[in-house]
């Protein structure tokens, strides 16, 4: 679903990523771990365009993205749930939703689901985001990419700030994410979490990819985890 060849993005004249490579394939679930700094939410910005890398290039189901412009890229199937949330928070849950829904070449989803996957939000609907809490926010967020019909979803520390509860509500979404065929990357500072629900584990340091390997063979190695990121 998606290929990182060796990209170089920069910050004016500051060099953030050194050719990472990475891959993730359909249904694959890959979690992107490394300390803060280490160029971990460059890599998701330069895949959305964001900050489009100046060198390498970006592949998404067989195509060239890299350069092209971020609407266009969200609107070939790329889902993204920020670490900031970045809903609208004037806005009502129900509109937020509303305004995300898109066709793609991927599966659709329909808001009932987004009930099922999160019991609570058909009773935000009415609610402004404003008066959300992170969790009910993270829980628009999610619902929000699933609506756009993505065939890849980034998670950009979609645990962060959130109750044990919620973390477990939307590792339990990755899972359903993985059965429904769609790619996901998940950025994460909780590295324990987000391996127990990848299949294979990237681990970045200073802009450069310096470990990449099984997910499963990283949590049941204490010394290795310890070593790459300290845990």
């Amino acid at each position: 679903m998606l290929a990182l060849n060796r990209i170089e993005t920069f910050y004016g004249e500051t060099q953030a990523l050194f050719g990472p490579s990475l891959q993730i394939g359909r249904g694959e679930v890959v979690c992107l771990l490394g300390p803060n700094g280490a160029g971990k939410t460059t890599t998701i910005r330069s895949i959305l365009g964001l900050t489009p890398p100046r060198r390498g290039t970006i592949e998404f189901d067989g195509a060239d993205i890299t350069g092209q412009a971020t609407h266009r890229i969200a609107r070939l199937g790329i889902g993204w749930v920020p670490d900031d949330r970045r809903i609208f928070p004037s806005l009502t849950v129900a509109r937020n939703l509303q305004i995300a829904v898109k066709k793609t070449a991927y599966r659709s989803w329909t808001t009932e689901e987004m009930f099922e996957i999160f019991s609570a939000l058909e009773h935000l609907m009415g609610r402004e985001c404003e008066n959300l809490s992170g969790g009910e926010m993270q829980m628009v967020a999610i619902s929000r990419a699933l609506l756009g019909a993505p065939g890849l979803v980034l998670f950009d520390e979609p645990s962060q700030g959130l109750a044990p509860k919620i973390v477990q509500d939307v590792m339990r979404t990755v899972r359903r994410l993985k059965e429904e065929g769609i790619g996901v990357l998940i950025v994460e500072q909780n590295a324990l979490a987000a391996l127990e629900v990848s299949d294979r584990v990237y681990v970045m340091d200073r802009g450069k990819i310096v470990h990449e390997g099984d997910a499963a063979a990283l949590l049941s190695d204490a010394a290795l985890r310890q070593r790459l990121i300290g845990m």
